[in-house]
């Protein structure tokens, strides 16, 4: 009898979570607008390629807190011409005091100003009205009524397969946010979906959020969202079931293709759609590899495609930029500087320190700092003799002024900005200004 009634108290209890999982689908209060601007006109200050000289970039970190472990940034372009960056931080990644940190770079002086925190675990909680673990993955993109709105990964029950998506909306360029709101992706359970990739904007006014899965399998799947802001539609991407983190790059408001981190087989997945992502072709691995780490994506405005992503098999020690379709183009080598490529990988773990805190002192850190910074790196990727290096989930924009943005995690401990100068013609090395 009492194992009856336990049964019938566990169905009553999963019988009330429907319901009220669908009362508060049909019940949410509508958003603004959630389709991403499209650029449809180059800028006047963009320039064309020159053969046969080098791209030259500028590089500088954005973060500014030493000691933490930092990860997964995004960057959206502000009204002024100023970009806007977020990414967590934390005393390691799924800790309860991880926060979502952003930061601005003048457009005027060409420097980020001190980060500051958007939000954390207990702020999630209160407008979520449910107990939040830890939260991950921020993404920010501009809506087309010029508002501008973050999604937010965050898990309220085990580990990162247990996620949900929050989002939040900014009409003052970021300065304050609205109470945060969940994203409902499945009228049930509403667990594991993620998000890191940008949204994409097609036609009829509509959305698509790229995201993925993680429970029990993973695959990538694709949200439609309406100009109310809610998930209407959510498509499988097919033969992705050991992809993630899908990155969508569309030609025109029908034509898509979408390229996923490749959770075995050591090389970039892709699929495309035809239809303004409705449906998505069979998965294939492309030429690309893949260590199974996260890749960006961006359609310039002169129409070329570019990628960001760690071009080796296995490790994340390379980071470059891949140019599409242009045969003449193999890699342009981001990261490891050019004074270390000479470097093997694993580093001891004095190594790993003077090269850490050779860049660190470069770009103006203290003594202090240093130690503060290198002390994080070593903690998340250093074992009891060994360091990796580790450049990784790149997020790539160009800016209304033609220049390509390029922000990163570094070694765990810094996120790292490259702005690069497309008026010159990549070669296979980047130069550094």
């Amino acid at each position: 009898m009492e194992s009856r009634n336990r049964n019938l108290l566990f169905a009553g209890l999963v019988f009330i979570a429907f319901v009220a999982a669908g009362y508060k689908i049909f019940h949410r209060t509508p958003s603004s607008s959630f389709a991403v601007q499209t650029v449809k006109a180059i800028s006047s200050s963009s320039k064309p390629f020159n053969s046969g000289q080098a791209l030259r970039f500028e590089a500088q970190f954005v973060s500014s807190v030493p000691g933490k472990a930092v990860h997964a940034p995004s960057i959206v372009e502000l009204r002024d011409g100023s970009l806007r960056a977020v990414w967590f931080s934390g005393s390691r990644e799924g800790a309860g005091d991880v926060t979502i940190q952003t930061a601005v770079l003048s457009k005027g002086s060409q420097e980020w100003a001190s980060e500051s925190s958007l939000f954390d675990r207990i702020q999630l909680q209160r407008g979520l009205w449910r107990y939040v673990k830890k939260i991950g993955n921020p993404v920010i993109a501009r809506a087309t009524d010029g508002s501008l709105h973050l999604w937010m990964v965050n898990v309220s029950i085990g580990g990162w397969a247990g996620s949900a998506i929050t989002w939040s909306r900014s009409d003052d360029e970021g300065a304050t946010w609205s109470t945060p709101k969940r994203l409902v992706t499945s009228p049930f359970l509403n667990i594991s979906t993620l998000v890191k990739a940008a949204p994409v904007a097609m036609t009829q006014g509509q959305t698509i959020l790229p995201v993925y899965h993680e429970f029990i399998t993973k695959f990538a799947e694709v949200l439609r969202i309406d100009s109310s802001g809610r998930a209407v539609d959510k498509v499988r991407i097919p033969g992705s079931h050991t992809s993630l983190q899908p990155v969508i790059l569309a030609s025109n408001g029908q034509q898509a293709q979408a390229f996923m981190r490749a959770t075995q087989g050591g090389q970039v997945i892709s699929s495309s759609t035809e239809d303004a992502g409705l449906t998505w072709a069979v998965t294939a691995p492309t030429a690309a590899p893949n260590p199974n780490s996260a890749l960006a994506g961006a359609v310039l405005q002169d129409g070329s495609r570019w990628l960001a992503l760690n071009p080796t098999s296995t490790g994340r020690e390379k980071l470059a930029l891949l140019k599409l379709d242009d045969p003449a183009i193999k890699e342009i080598v981001v990261e490891p500087p050019e004074q270390n490529k000479s470097l093997v990988s694993p580093l001891n773990i004095k190594d790993y320190a003077a090269v850490l805190g050779a860049e660190l002192k470069a770009k103006g850190a203290t003594e202090v700092q240093i130690q503060a910074y290198v002390a994080s790196a070593k903690r998340q990727l250093c074992g009891d003799t060994q360091c990796a290096q580790e450049f990784s989930y790149p997020f790539l924009l160009q800016t209304r002024d033609g220049y390509l943005h390029l922000v990163y995690t570094w070694h765990r401990t810094r996120i790292k900005h490259v702005r690069f100068d497309l008026s010159l013609t990549p070669s296979n090395q980047v130069k550094a200004q």
